[in-house]
């Protein structure tokens, strides 16, 4: 079985998928987000192909802490898969994810227009990677 990671923004999603043990995450793909019932089909169609038992979701949180706008979209998101999908919800604090991301790319030389599209499945899988180191410690 695998896990889900997921980078909810406004206008759209990074997916990463772990392997089967759970060791690493890979990013998978960046859809725009649609409807609600769109977005849960675009879920599930992952779920299903990568036998998925959880999901990872990035929660994004200020420097002190504080949970802002974005993190209450987040928040209604998570309720909605865990309804919809019927597979527990684990958030994970994606504080830095996009800075480490652009790290990432820096040291691989990605260019302005390959960035863009890569950005939210790359912050997807620091997320689901971050929570993989923590299970197996």
């Amino acid at each position: 079985m695998r896990v889900l990671g997921l980078d909810v923004g406004e206008k759209r999603i990074g997916a990463a998928i772990s392997d089967p043990l759970q060791r690493i995450a890979f990013g998978l793909k960046v859809y725009k987000r649609k409807s609600i019932q769109e977005d849960m089909g675009e879920l599930r169609a992952i779920v299903e192909t990568y036998e998925v038992e959880k999901i990872i979701v990035g929660l994004p949180k200020d420097l002190k802490g504080r949970l802002g706008e974005r993190a209450k979209d987040v928040l209604r998101y998570k309720q909605v898969i865990e309804e919809e999908l019927g597979l527990p919800v684990i958030l994970w604090d994606e504080r830095f994810t996009t800075n480490e991301a652009h790290r990432v790319f820096d040291l691989f030389g990605v260019n302005a227009k390959r960035r863009k599209r890569y950005l939210d499945a790359t912050s997807a899988q620091i997320i689901l990677q971050g929570f993989l180191d923590a299970q197996a410690h």
